[in-house]
């Protein structure tokens, strides 16, 4: 009796987490997304099972299909056909993580080994194939040509995506629209399926659809903004080193502004030679300290809001109250979270 008034007080008084509150409204939908996601991630060949059974060590906070199922509940029911969009949507993304980490050459990812790192090349760009051919399955289940199509899109985006960042390492100029396109084809159009795809399969108009595409594609970009953001605070805050970006030669918002706003020639030099590999750590320690000092964080923050507003903006009040609520509290933490 004492134990069990214990658990119950504890429940009671436990401080629900954002995250919890964005996802109450669609947590059944959410836990059976998890179980058909787990089923999905099983093979009976043993080095693949290796590797899915790595990948489902963590599960992550469900941002993809949190987005695709609070979009339908938005529109009207979450079905069978949103379930299966889901699951080939975070199938896809979890692809193209695999791939990304061959070619950036990681051994890490949010503070887990890589499959690269646990198998090697070769074994990881196959169990990537085999992943994303998984993504084509369930976006096959729905009978959907609309979704077939949007996957297929999204595909593509991200690899011209990852080729064009590998080209602007070639870049001799610093451009913010040439970021803002990556982020674009790269991270933001997987959040803008996710919604769209979610709005049209519960029924919702094509105008709604549109909508939560620009929205989705508004968020998707704040997501990016803060992970880009986190590669200058701290290894405890984010799970990964600061610089890491600039290890990989990435250049993102933060430094290509403070470059291009103070045009000191030494630090221009450090990021050309950032993007050639060419630099010490030494190097880029000093280029993430001046691109601190000289404001580039607070730039980026600044323009994270200005598109976190955008999305807010999207938001149709006219939903259900507890949805539109999930739905701002989804922006505010896609644009806050500390991880």
């Amino acid at each position: 009796m004492v134990i069990f008034f214990m658990y119950f007080c504890t429940e009671k008084t436990r401080k629900v987490t954002t995250l919890e509150k964005i996802q109450s409204p669609i947590a059944s939908e959410l836990a059976d997304f998890w179980s058909q996601f787990q089923e999905a991630m099983h093979h009976d060949n043993p080095l693949l099972q290796i590797a899915l059974n790595h990948l489902l060590q963590k599960k992550g906070k469900m941002m993809r299909p949190t987005l695709t199922f609070l979009a339908a509940r938005a529109a009207g029911e979450i079905n069978q056909s949103v379930m299966d969009a889901a699951l080939a949507l975070e199938l896809l993304h979890t692809a193209s993580l695999i791939h990304d980490d061959v070619v950036d050459e990681s051994d890490r990812r949010r503070g887990q080994i890589s499959i690269n790192a646990l198998l090697d090349n070769k074994a990881a760009v196959l169990v990537g194939d085999y992943v994303l051919s998984k993504g084509l399955h369930y976006a096959a289940l729905t009978r959907s040509t609309d979704v077939l199509d949007s996957v297929a899109s999204i595909g593509q985006l991200l690899a011209d995506g990852e080729l064009l960042q590998l080209h602007n390492m070639d870049a001799e100029t610093f451009e913010e629209r040439s970021y803002y396109e990556v982020v674009r084809k790269k991270t933001a159009s997987l959040f803008a399926a996710c919604a769209q795809l979610g709005t049209q399969l519960a029924g919702g108009t094509e105008g709604d659809a549109e909508r939560m595409r620009q929205f989705g594609q508004l968020v998707g970009t704040c997501f990016q903004l803060r992970d880009d953001i986190f590669d200058y605070g701290t290894p405890h805050d984010v799970g990964k080193p600061t610089g890491n970006d600039m290890r990989e030669g990435k250049l993102t918002l933060p430094v290509i502004h403070v470059i291009n706003k103070t045009q000191d020639k030494e630090m221009t030099d450090i990021a050309r030679r950032v993007r050639r590999g060419e630099v010490s750590q030494e190097e880029i320690d000093n280029l993430v300290a001046f691109t601190r000092e000289k404001g580039g964080l607070d730039y980026a923050e600044w323009a994270m809001d200005e598109f976190r507003m955008m999305a807010a903006g999207l938001i149709d009040e006219g939903a259900q109250a507890e949805v539109a609520e999930a739905l701002h509290l989804y922006v505010d933490y896609v644009a806050q979270r500390n991880l």
